[in-house]
């Protein structure tokens, strides 16, 4: 009987050290979770400050007093504008039909100077071979 006895405190001083390691690991996470929500209501309040403080940089009156200030602008006139059929004549081709595309010659012209070596103002050009003459003496 003694041993039943001794089993069951064994099972009770188990079961209530179980208990109270699930006690802490849940009162842990709990203070886990309060700071998690203090931290997140803390970058809400910076991100709501952050959203008053944009609101006012990009304020249309402080943004109309920038430009007064800053920027030799004009204000726009509703007679600056036109109609399509008051636009100027197109100005005369310049390239007569049959002739070579001008920009398809100048992009051409480009790549063959891409293709040929090209020297630096570092390297010498290279001369031909010239017969070397004696070194001649500098007048004195």
């Amino acid at each position: 009987m003694r041993i039943i006895h001794l089993l069951v405190i064994g099972v009770l001083v188990f079961a209530a050290a179980y208990v109270y390691r699930i006690k802490m690991d849940s009162t842990d996470r709990t203070e886990r979770v309060l700071r998690l929500r203090a931290q997140i209501r803390q970058e809400r309040d910076a991100i709501a400050a952050l959203h008053a403080e944009w609101a006012k940089l990009d304020s249309p009156q402080r943004l109309q007093g920038l430009v007064e200030r800053h920027l030799p602008l004009k204000p726009l006139n509703a007679n600056q504008y036109d109609q399509l059929k008051n636009l100027p004549d197109r100005p005369p081709s310049l390239v007569k039909p049959g002739d070579p595309d001008p920009i398809g010659s100048m992009l051409q012209t480009i790549e063959a100077s891409t293709e040929a070596p090209t020297t630096t103002g570092s390297i010498p050009p290279q001369q031909q071979a010239q017969p070397q003459s004696e070194p001649q003496e500098a007048p004195q």
